[in-house]
């Protein structure tokens, strides 16, 4: 005769409290880095979004980025750790797209801040 193994049923644990993000995850999740990778998400976001407007295949894509399938692969599936910043706006150019850094004095209400907004 087989055994059963006794399951543990564990009560999940509640927060609590509950706090109001900060509009940035990263920065919620106390990851580092946390306005670069908000901007590379922003950045991925958009070219994802030129590569559906274009529908491109990952194939013919890659072919237009100068990239190898697999990367566009990782693009479209947000896994960004291989890429910049940098990097991310030659390849929003390469889909012909402008890209435009705007630099301004902070209102001294809050603290300086990076954002990058796709039109």
């Amino acid at each position: 005769m087989l055994a059963r193994k006794a399951l543990s049923h564990k009560t999940p644990t509640r927060p609590s409290a509950v706090y109001r993000g900060s509009r940035n995850v990263f920065a919620d999740l106390d990851l580092p880095d946390a306005d670069g990778r908000k901007t590379k998400l922003r950045l991925a976001r958009a070219l994802n979004a030129v590569i559906d407007a274009q529908r491109l295949t990952q194939d013919a894509a890659a072919a237009r980025l100068r990239l190898n399938q697999p990367k566009v692969s990782a693009l479209r599936n947000y896994k960004l750790e291989g890429f910049s910043v940098e990097r991310l706006m030659t390849l929003l150019s390469a889909l012909d797209r402008d890209i435009e850094i705007v630099i301004r004095k902070k209102p001294r209400s809050r603290e300086a801040r990076i954002s990058v907004v796709a039109a």
